[in-house]
């Protein structure tokens, strides 16, 4: 079997990953990139969506952003899970944003991660900042059938 690059082993984490992502498909995102300790997620915000501000409720910003983060962290074909994450809300989204979450790697270690993740939405206006502290648990996605 030939080596992977690191490219395709991100895409094929998450196109692991995805098939049973319930809970982000059901909210309608979009996994629209993966690379190795990055991935973009989009989401439309439907009327459902918003609080009674009219503005989309926080948690649905959290959830885009926080699946961003599992893409991420999960990229590198090790198995992660969240330890923590905290969030800033610096704009409101509306029904009919388009909102996107682009997550990057800060620092990944044998263990554990940190990730920065922007959402904006479809005119570039950041609506929320989101930090996520990664821990790798025991196992890989998928066996490479590469030998030590």
């Amino acid at each position: 079997m030939p080596k992977l690059t690191p490219q395709e082993i991100s895409r094929r984490c998450a196109d692991i990953l995805w098939p049973e992502d319930n809970a982000s498909q059901s909210m309608g995102m979009e996994l629209v990139e993966v690379g190795p300790g990055t991935a973009t997620l989009r989401m439309v915000i439907r009327p459902d969506m918003t609080n009674c501000h009219g503005t989309c409720h926080g948690a649905y910003i959290f959830a885009v952003a926080d699946t961003a983060f599992a893409y991420a962290c999960n990229s590198w074909n090790q198995r992660a899970v969240a330890a923590g994450a905290d969030i800033d809300y610096l704009a409101p989204a509306h029904a009919g944003d388009t909102l996107t979450a682009r997550g990057r790697a800060v620092q990944q270690g044998e263990r554990r991660g940190i990730y920065d993740i922007q959402v904006s939405n479809q005119d570039g206006h950041v609506v929320a900042v989101f930090r996520g502290r990664s821990a790798r648990i025991k196992g890989q996605l998928f066996d490479t059938g590469e030998t030590s």
